[in-house]
């Protein structure tokens, strides 16, 4: 014997569950009709509700489409702003290194400028300052020489020489003696 045979026959015999034939002690026709009653006005029912269901979850899906593709729209947007503003930025620095390429250039020339014009000032004040003691210096000597040259002719001078010098000093004025 089979094990559904064996527990059948056991359930039948201790009181357990088991299996009765007799068609109006169980109710299987009123089961039937009841089920199929179910079926038949259920259906338009769960018909409505089904279809209802599918077509919230279509719009739901739809508009989760819909969000996706704008949100691809968004992005390739703002991709294509970052693009712009990246070429932006690095026109902006190019530019920018090539000013301060030009604003060193003309830095360093006008140094090279100022540098030149001081030298030229250092030189001349330098020119101006040695004149300036080779004036003295020649002030100097002069009056230093002069100085000797009266110690000296008080020294040698008598009243014949002083004769003399006169004489030839009116000679050479264009007087004659």
């Amino acid at each position: 014997m089979s094990i559904i045979g064996t527990s059948l026959l056991l359930a039948t015999e201790e009181g357990g569950f088991g299996l009765n034939f007799n068609l109006l002690e169980t109710n299987l026709i009123n089961l039937s009709i009841l089920i199929g009653l179910l079926v038949y006005l259920g259906r338009n029912f769960l018909g409505n509700v089904m279809a209802e269901r599918r077509l919230k979850i279509e719009t739901a899906i739809q508009a989760v489409e819909k969000r996706q593709q704008e949100a691809a729209a968004a992005l390739a947007e703002q991709q294509q702003l970052l693009t712009q503003a990246q070429s932006s930025a690095a026109k902006i620095k190019a530019e920018a290194e090539a000013r301060s390429k030009v604003v060193r250039a003309d830095i360093l020339a006008q140094a090279k400028q100022d540098i030149q014009r001081m030298k030229l000032d250092a030189d001349r004040d330098l020119n101006s300052q040695r004149e300036k003691v080779i004036k003295e210096l020649r002030q100097k000597v002069v009056a230093l020489a002069m100085q000797k040259v009266e110690s000296q002719l008080r020294d040698r001078m008598d009243d014949s020489l002083q004769q003399k010098l006169i004489n030839q000093s009116i000679v050479l004025l264009g007087g004659r003696s």
